[in-house]
Order: C-alpha cells, then structure tokens, then sequence
C-alpha cells in the first residue's frame, strides 16, 4: 500500500482527534486537512514500519498547539471588544438627563403600567414570573408591557399631549356628540 492510500485510510481517525481538540467541526475539517498536507510535505521524515496515526497525531497536535498560541498572542490586536471592555467611561451629562427624564416620565404611567415597565425593563423578570408575582395571566403582562411602552415613547415624543396618559381624575369624562370619552384612553 503506498503512502498516499495509508493517509486517506488514517483521515477518518484524523478527522476524529481533530475533532476532540477543537471541538467545533468546520475547525476539525481545516486541521485535518493541514495535518494531511503538512504529512505530504514531509513524507521523507516518516519511518517505513512505524505507527503512521501516532506520526499524524503528532503532527496535528503540533499544528493545533502552533494555532492556538496564535490566536492567543494576536487575538487581542483584531478583537474590538478587548479595547472596549478595558475602556471606562463614565455617562455623559445627556445620559444622565435622558434617565432621568425617562423616570420622572415613568412615574405619570398608571401604576399597573409603571409596575409592568420596572419589572420587565429595569429587573429584567421573564413574563411568566411577572405574571405570578402580579397574579394576572402572561397575556395580560405583555399588552400592559406593550401599552406601557407605547405611552412612555409617545409621552416622551410629545410632551404637550403626555396629560392625556395622566391617572384620570374620577370625574373625568367629556361628552362628545352624545358619546362619553375617557381622558385616559388607552
């Protein structure tokens, strides 16, 4: 059997330890090959009679080792997210104002509103366990989520007509055409 039909024998192991080392296919796919062609190139190197998986394995560790130091060395230099992590930055002054204003806004929400928006939004609780704490179906969590959302951005978007969202006063309807509106129509 010639050297080349050992190595196409042997690729099905390969693939198997390339895989075990990187644990992610498309890698193990590009590190048996390398190790196969890394074999072709130095042929003249392996001993006729010897384990030729052992002599493989060898060199594909190798190249796996090589690689990873790499990727470790100079991953740092392309990954953005290395500089941004490092980098502290306090909130800037329009931050600050845009929270606040986005707070004092909260607090005209109904309170079942506001309730919904700091238990989702702020705490970060999933629906179902807002939906127990509160004892109201998960359906009714995401239409006052929804609700609350949309008055928040419209209030913010126009201050003028953010009264409208306001707590309603107990007698606050108006006739009009002989039909009662609600102030705080939702």
């Amino acid at each position: 059997m010639s050297y080349q039909e050992e190595l196409v024998r042997e690729e099905v192991n390969l693939r198997k330890f390339a895989l075990r080392l990187t644990r992610n296919a498309s890698d193990a796919q590009d590190l048996s090959q390398s190790t196969i062609l890394r074999a072709l190139e130095k042929k003249d190197y392996f001993e006729e009679g010897t384990n030729l998986f052992s002599w493989l394995s060898t060199i594909m560790f190798n190249i796996f080792i090589s690689q990873y130091r790499h990727e470790k060395k100079f991953e740092f230099q392309h990954d953005p997210d290395f500089y941004l992590n490092r980098i502290a930055e306090d909130s800037c002054q329009e931050n600050r104002v845009d929270l606040s204003t986005i707070m004092s806004t909260m607090k005209r929400l109904r309170p079942e509103h506001h309730n919904i928006l700091v238990l989702v939004c702020i705490q970060g609780l999933r629906y179902e366990e807002v939906a127990q704490r509160l004892k109201i179906p998960v359906g009714t969590v995401r239409s006052r989520l929804s609700r609350a959302r949309g008055q928040l951005q419209e209030m913010l978007d126009t201050p003028q007509k953010s009264a409208s969202f306001l707590l309603p006063a107990p007698s606050c309807a108006a006739t009009n055409a002989g039909q009662t509106l609600s102030a705080a129509r939702i």
